[in-house]
């Protein structure tokens, strides 16, 4: 039989769109989430990949999407969670922007992995993959929702984990430092850069690299690989 396509959420640019392009190198069926149109996602229906446009600001975009996804595939080999929302804690906004991260990086990891568990009990090989961050380690200053709602989401892996084994492996990805944005100016590199003992931009492979691990390995459940270069070292 086809072997189930693998679902990434968030995968219009960086890491989910690499993630996503190697996926489909492998020979994996891919589905995809995105907000916005962009031609990386044209280029991604073009190789095969089906992609679903996605609002995960609230309870009923998530659920529309569930929905969505349930016309297009009865069965899924994995489900990685890389959907994410990049927003401080601005004065005047604080409530909206924490509710809106709870639901990027919370809310919709939970309700899909709810709704979705039984396309992964399909009697092969299933896993669920959050991709967290590794600010969750000692928190935030300046983005405090944003890292309470990684945190959350690590929180997410160990009570899946418990809850799906064994016929589902629910595994995390805290990546630190992996690509530069275009106008990021010198001085802001050079500074995050020295915050690592390996001190490079390693670029989204490493992430793909850890993806592959956790597909691949039969043994590993409840845990968040980190992905930082050696922060915690520093």
């Amino acid at each position: 039989m086809k072997q189930p396509p693998i679902l990434i959420t968030g995968a219009g640019q960086r890491i989910g769109l690499h993630c996503a392009e190697r996926l489909l190198d492998d020979g994996h069926p891919v589905i995809i989430s995105y907000r916005r149109e962009r031609d990386d996602i044209d280029r991604l229906r073009a190789r095969g990949a089906t992609a679903l446009r996605a609002e995960f600001d609230d309870e009923a975009g998530i659920m529309a999407f569930i929905g969505e996804l349930g016309k297009h595939t009865d069965r899924l080999r994995a489900i990685v969670h890389n959907a994410s929302q990049w927003r401080p804690d601005t004065p005047g906004q604080e409530a909206e922007a924490f509710r809106q991260l709870f639901h990027v990086h919370m809310l919709a990891p939970y309700l899909i992995n709810l709704h979705c568990a039984e396309l992964l009990r399909h009697g092969g090989p299933a896993d669920i993959i959050h991709i967290g961050d590794d600010v969750t380690r000692k928190g935030s200053r300046k983005h405090i929702a944003y890292a309470a709602s990684k945190a959350g989401l690590d929180n997410l892996t160990l009570s899946f984990a418990a809850s799906l084994a064994p016929q589902i492996k629910v595994n995390g990805i805290a990546p630190a430092l992996i690509q530069f944005n275009v106008d990021d100016d010198e001085a802001y590199r050079r500074a995050a850069l020295a915050k690592s003992a390996l001190g490079i931009e390693p670029g989204a492979e490493v992430i793909y690299q850890s993806l592959r691990y956790l597909l691949d390995n039969p043994y590993v459940t409840g845990t968040t690989l980190t992905v930082n270069g050696g922060r915690h070292l520093i």
